[in-house]
C-alpha cells in the first residue's frame, strides 16, 4: 500500500516543483533585465547634460579683463609721483617722480623701473632688491601715489572746482568727473562737451545730462581716456528789464514763454503792463525788435522789455 501511495506523491509533486523552478528562471531573468537597464543608464547619465559645464570657464576671461582694467587704472606711468616707506627704515622713506624713461631713483638700489607697474608690485620689486644686496633684512615696503599725472581728464568750464583729475578706479565715467569737480555750478548748462583724440585726430562729442538722466540711458555716460577734456557750457539766458520787480538775466528753460520769463523777474510792477511787450532778438544783421505777447516761445539771449502803462 505504501508503495503505491508513493507514486502518487510523487506525481502530485511535480507541478509544484515545475513552477518553483519557472519562478526562480523568471526572477533570475529580471534581475539580469534590471542589471542591464541600470548598466546603460549609468553609461548614458555622465554625458547625458555636458552644456552647464562650459559656462565656468566662460566667464573667466571676463573676470580677467576686469582685473586687467582695474591694474591699468591704477598702475604708475611717466611724471607720476610715489611715496615710498620701508618699515623700520625711515631713513630711506621717500618721494620720488618717475622720469620720461618709466624709472626712479632710490637710495641704496639706484635706478628702478616701475612704470606700467601697480604701488604694489613697485614695492615687491623694491623690497627683493633690498633683501638681494642684503641692505635691510625681510624688508616691508609699502608704496602709494603722492601724486596722478599721467592719466588725468580735464573739467573746464562752469563747474564748481574747474581742474585736471586722475582717472583711477573711482573716476572712470564723464559723470564721475563732472561730481569729483563739484557739479555743475549755478550758471552752467545741461550740456557738455567732451572732446577726445584718437588715431591722431580730434573728436568732438556734446552730450545732454539731463536728457540723459530723464530718459534713463546711460549710455553717453562714455569711459575716459587720459588726456580727454570736458568742457561744460554757460546754461543759455534770457533777459527781463523795464516795470518788473526783479530785472536781470534768467536761466532759459526748454520752450520758457514770455510769462514765465516774466514770473521769474517777480512779475509786473504797479506801473507795468501786458500790453506792448517787446522781445529784442539779435540775428545776423543786428538787433530786430519783434511785438510779443505772453504765450510766444522765447530764444536764447532775447531781451524781454515791459513798457510803463499810461494809464
Amino acid at each position: 500500500m505504501n508503495n503505491a501511495t508513493q507514486p502518487r506523491n510523487v506525481r502530485s509533486a511535480l507541478p509544484t516543483f515545475a513552477a518553483g523552478a519557472l519562478l526562480v528562471c523568471l526572477t533570475a531573468i529580471a534581475t539580469a533585465a534590471n542589471a542591464q537597464s541600470t548598466g546603460r543608464l549609468a553609461v548614458v547619465a555622465p554625458s547625458a547634460n555636458p552644456a552647464p559645464q562650459a559656462q565656468p570657464v566662460a566667464s573667466a576671461p571676463s573676470t580677467a579683463q576686469l582685473q586687467q582694467m582695474s591694474n591699468s587704472l591704477e598702475s604708475v606711468g611717466v611724471g607720476d609721483s610715489v611715496r615710498i616707506n620701508v618699515f623700520r627704515n625711515p631713513d630711506l622713506n621717500t618721494e620720488a617722480r618717475v622720469n620720461a624713461n618709466g624709472t626712479i631713483l632710490f637710495p641704496l638700489i639706484g635706478e628702478v623701473r616701475v612704470s606700467g607697474m601697480t604701488p604694489q608690485q613697485v614695492g615687491e620689486l623694491i623690497a627683493e632688491k633690498l633683501r638681494a644686496g642684503k641692505y635691510v633684512v625681510n624688508p616691508e615696503v609699502s608704496v602709494t601715489m603722492a601724486q596722478v599725472s599721467s592719466r588725468q581728464v580735464s573739467v573746464l568750464g562752469n563747474v564748481t572746482r574747474p581742474g585736471r583729475y586722475p582717472i583711477d578706479s573711482v573716476n572712470t565715467k564723464l559723470t564721475d568727473f563732472i561730481a569729483a569737480a563739484g557739479g555743475v555750478a549755478a550758471p552752467g548748462s545741461d550740456i557738455v562737451t567732451v572732446l577726445q583724440t584718437k588715431d591722431g585726430q580730434s573728436i568732438k562729442k556734446d552730450i545732454d545730462l539731463a536728457q540723459m538722466f530723464r530718459d534713463g540711458n546711460l549710455a553717453n555716460n562714455m569711459a575716459l581716456s587720459p588726456g580727454d577734456t570736458i568742457f561744460v557750457h554757460r546754461a543759455p539766458v534770457v533777459y527781463v528789464y523795464g516795470e518788473v520787480q526783479k530785472a536781470g538775466a534768467y536761466r532759459l528753460e526748454p520752450q520758457m514763454t514770455v510769462m514765465q520769463a516774466i514770473a521769474m523777474g517777480g512779475g509786473l510792477t504797479t506801473r507795468g503792463t501786458e500790453r506792448g511787450l517787446k522781445i529784442h532778438r539779435r540775428n545776423g544783421q543786428g538787433v530786430k525788435k519783434i511785438d510779443a505777447g505772453l504765450g510766444d516761445v522765447v530764444m536764447s539771449d532775447d531781451v524781454i522789455y515791459v513798457r510803463e502803462s499810461i494809464f
